[in-house]
């Protein structure tokens, strides 16, 4: 399980590479977002860019979780004795009763996982080759998936994997009724139209990365009343910019989100001398930063793609500024 900082590198990274395949034109199965997953019956047919389609049959009763967002899934199911392994235990908001610490991508701890005798070994992919480490799970008789809940472009379409992980534990209509909920108290959040501009990220390794204009960040967004600034049309991948691009969107921004690991404007200036002439940060600077863990973790990251219902609400309070208590942001000040 990744890291706060493995987190965004690992998201950046699959926002880069979104393009590599191609999803499915429809949703099917009874999907109503969700692309990369369908249901038939009980079965769980899990889809790849690659084309390859994964048939499981649940239940499943000792699942090994690779990210935070599938922990999140099943916590919102009450399904968290099914997890026996997860990487980066640590990080998390709440630690699944059962489960151990597992290691990281190519360096992990197969004897833990083996020992933890799992039915199924949960995983992603941000890359157009197969992680090696999969090979070597399946020499070791596991069973492995690769899911592709990352590269969904709809913030509804990600919280839609809670039926997956429903169908995977015998437990789908709890997930049913989970997702329901989710999607009503979104979708009447919905905002019609775009009132305020808004400015994202900060560099990273001295690139500045904005999402395309697909992508899922950019559509919460879009649905919270926000236009953001630099998201080219018709991607989902992100985009890089200067900073003399970035210095012009700060002029027109309204809201500035997500300035890295920023939780002052002091530490803002501090990153480069031109921030401090960004009108934008005397304005309104907010970060996903108020459920952080206590290991340095963030429940942003493990809770967001199953409630993204509560992250719009945040982002509507923020735009329309009459944010007082979020459930996920906070003020940079």
């Amino acid at each position: 399980m990744k890291s706060l900082k493995n987190s965004v590198l690992a998201v950046l990274a699959a926002l880069l590479l979104a393009a590599c395949g191609s999803a499915p034109s429809q949703p099917d199965g009874g999907m109503e977002y969700a692309r990369w997953f369908s249901l038939e019956g009980s079965k769980v047919l899990v889809r790849t860019p690659g084309g390859a389609v994964d048939t499981l049959q649940g239940p499943f009763r000792a699942l090994v979780c690779m990210s935070s967002s599938y922990v999140g899934f099943l916590h919102a199911i009450g399904a968290d004795s099914t997890i026996v392994g997860v990487s980066g235990l640590g990080f998390l908001g709440e630690r699944p009763p059962l489960a151990v610490e597992v290691g990281y991508d190519a360096a992990l701890d197969y004897e833990a996982i083996v020992k933890a005798r799992p039915d199924l070994f949960l995983t992603y992919n941000v890359g157009a080759v197969e992680p090696p480490y999969l090979a070597k799970l399946r020499e070791l008789g596991i069973r492995t998936v690769v899911l592709s809940e990352h590269l969904e472009s709809h913030p509804l379409s990600r919280a839609e994997y809670v039926k997956l992980f429903g169908a995977l534990t015998g437990r789908a209509a709890v997930a049913d009724s989970v997702f329901c909920a989710v999607r009503d108290r979104y979708l009447a959040s919905v905002q019609p139209k775009a009132t305020q501009k808004v400015l994202i990220n900060i560099p990273y390794a001295d690139q500045w990365f904005i999402p395309g204009a697909d992508n899922y960040m950019t559509r919460l967004i879009r649905d919270a009343g926000g236009e953001l600034l630099g998201a080219v049309p018709g991607k989902q991948e992100s985009s890089i910019i200067s900073m003399e691009t970035a210095y012009q969107y700060a002029q027109e921004a309204d809201v500035w989100l997500h300035p890295g690991w920023c939780t002052s404007k002091k530490q803002l200036r501090s990153i480069h001398p031109l921030f401090g002439d960004f009108p934008v940060l005397d304005k309104s600077v907010w970060n996903n930063t108020l459920q952080r863990t206590p290991g340095g973790g963030n429940r942003y990251w493990e809770e967001g793609p199953v409630r993204p219902d509560l992250i719009l609400e945040d982002l509507v309070a923020i735009f329309s500024g009459t944010a007082v208590k979020c459930n996920y942001y906070l003020p940079v000040e």
